[in-house]
């Protein structure tokens, strides 16, 4: 019989290797099998879909992003209802700054 653990030849009935000392009266390692994997897997898959259906169900109840603030039509004209809304060209420029504002970063 061939040792497991280094390979050197041993009787049949020898109860450790004489090369290396490796015991084979030790019970087997476990090894898992095929319907050890599918029941594993399919736990796991089903963990993932309630957890799915589970933060999904929790935000539904949740108010979207853009209903908890008003946003004005003039910056998003393409949410207007019955088409774009096209604004003066005076509206469309940013606001004057007054003299203790910050300065505007650079431009890269």
């Amino acid at each position: 019989m061939k040792c497991t653990s280094c390979g050197g030849e041993n009787k049949d009935s020898a109860k450790a290797c004489k090369k290396c000392g490796f015991d084979f009266t030790a019970p087997v390692a476990w090894f898992p099998d095929a319907k050890w994997h599918l029941k594993t897997l399919g736990i796991i898959y089903a963990a993932v879909i309630v957890f799915y259906y589970g933060v999904s169900a929790i935000l539904s109840k949740m108010p979207r992003p853009y209903e908890l603030r008003h946003i004005p039509i003039e910056m998003t004209p393409w949410l207007a209802k019955g088409g774009k809304v096209h604004l003066p060209e005076d509206q469309l420029k940013a606001p004057a700054r007054e003299p203790d504002d910050p300065p505007a970063p650079a431009a890269k």
